[in-house]
């Protein structure tokens, strides 16, 4: 088994989100994929995400 890591940024936009409401679910990559522009980057206003991969290959080497 393997893993990958992906490092970027990310766009720091603010969002209207309700008090009780999640920011973010599980399989919700939009908001993570959004690339910030330059212009926030030179503001400062982004936030850098790594993203870990899980490799699902069965190393037993065994067909099922």
């Amino acid at each position: 088994m393997g893993t990958a890591i992906v490092k970027g940024v990310v766009s720091m936009k603010k969002r209207r989100v309700e008090d009780n409401e999640p920011a973010f679910a599980p399989g919700d990559d939009d908001a993570l994929e959004q690339s910030a522009s330059e212009e926030e980057i030179a503001r400062g206003d982004y936030t850098e995400v790594t993203r870990l991969s899980w490799d699902e290959v069965d190393p037993s080497g065994e067909d099922e």
